[in-house]
């Protein structure tokens, strides 16, 4: 199957191109590679939006056009057996991703997506890891800003934990100093997708709420809830409750698993938002804590998002911080450059489709961490604007 790979019309193939994040990733591409780099096209239902999408992003003339829908299984084998490797944005996945999941892997094809829908993520494990271990499909869920930079975050601190102590730490802490971004109506209708399996299927909770929730077989010790305000005296600041943590955590978890438990099996990881001292950073946590950020009756529909200026004068700013048993600690930032959830967002998707083209792993579920590691983070570096560097 991998040699048969190497022989197909395309490397990546963009699967929801007309979408706004899908839009956003065949425009990246577009602009780092054009024509230079790997052999990419776009897919999607209407092949007269792709073309309007193409000629509106500024993709050259002759950019492949491929319709598939996930409504029209044929089409979606079709598109799977014609690449590599299919990025896809079509969400929410619970409710259209799987016929395409299933479709790359009985292809052998590699696969990335921006899923954060934790409890569709354990099915689709569940069901299909054992096939795309024997088909040789990399699936790499959550492969933008839920969940690369905290799950890529802990690794290289995991790293300078080993090459500075000689171990690794079993305590780190994931801390959100600073983000600017907006939410797209993609988000808030996967939100709502997952709320309503819920509701269909209450068994499924415990999937949603452990941080090991995507970990099959393996139970690690008690991890801190994250879900109020605190104040975190080594840090010197208030925190508030992060609404990425419950997906992030089940990320890093996993990456630990699936390497191996080189973190140990006692690790423990959350992630928070620091607010600063005093009363004024209580407020704030306390602000954060009651105030949601999606799931409101003004939330954007799908198709709508943040603007392009919006998504340009954007940031994220992460602190990992690695606490040993005997006191020391050792620091990690993970800063990024545009919106989080778009602007950067679209740059880690389509690395990660083209890092997958060189990865040596073998086939099944995974996360980027696990499949990709520091071949990622190089590309990130070089490419998206991500800065990835010890602070201590």
């Amino acid at each position: 199957m991998m040699g048969a790979r190497a022989d197909r019309p395309f490397d990546i193939v963009v699967y929801g191109a007309t979408g706004f994040t899908g839009r956003l990733v065949a425009q990246y591409l577009a602009r780092a590679y054009g024509q230079e780099g790997p052999r990419w096209a776009m897919a999607g239902r209407s092949a007269s939006k792709l073309a309007e999408v193409r000629d509106a992003i500024d993709a050259p003339i002759n950019t492949p056009l491929i319709v598939a829908d996930a409504g029209d299984p044929a089409s979606l084998t079709a598109m799977a057996e014609q690449t590599r490797v299919v990025v896809t944005t079509v969400g929410p996945y619970q409710l259209y991703g799987e016929p395409v999941l299933a479709a790359c892997i009985a292809a052998g094809t590699d696969y990335a997506d921006l899923c954060g829908e934790r409890v569709w993520m354990r099915q689709m494990v569940d069901k299909y890891d054992a096939e795309a271990k024997r088909t040789g499909a990399r699936v790499s869920f959550s492969s933008g800003f839920d969940s690369i930079p905290f799950d890529l975050g802990v690794l290289m601190l995991q790293k300078e934990a080993v090459a500075r102590f000689g171990a690794p730490s079993p305590r780190v802490k994931g801390r959100v100093r600073g983000m600017k971004g907006g939410a797209s109506g993609g988000t808030a209708a996967s939100l709502k997708a997952t709320l309503a399996t819920l509701g269909q299927y209450p068994e499924l909770i415990p999937w949603m709420t452990s941080a090991f929730g995507l970990t099959p077989g393996f139970e690690g010790p008690p991890q801190p809830a994250g879900d109020k305000p605190q104040y975190d005296e080594t840090l010197g600041s208030w925190e508030a409750p992060f609404i990425m943590a419950t997906i992030n955590t089940k990320n890093v978890h996993r990456t630990n698993r699936l390497l191996g438990h080189p973190y140990g099996q006692d690790f423990v990881y959350d992630e928070m938002i620091l607010t600063g001292p005093g009363d004024q950073g209580k407020a704030v946590a306390e602000h954060i804590a009651t105030t949601p950020m999606i799931g409101r009756p003004d939330d954007p529909q799908p198709g709508e998002g943040p603007s392009q200026e919006e998504r340009e004068n954007g940031f994220y700013d992460v602190l990992f911080v690695g606490e040993m048993p005997d006191g020391r600690t050792i620091r990690y930032g993970v800063k990024g450059r545009y919106d989080p959830g778009y602007g950067s967002t679209s740059r880690m998707l389509a690395e990660t489709g083209i890092a997958l083209l060189s990865c040596a792993a073998e086939g099944g579920i995974a996360t980027p961490g696990a499949l990709l590691g520091e071949a990622l983070v190089a590309r990130l570096r070089a490419h998206a604007e991500i800065a990835f560097a010890v602070e201590d």
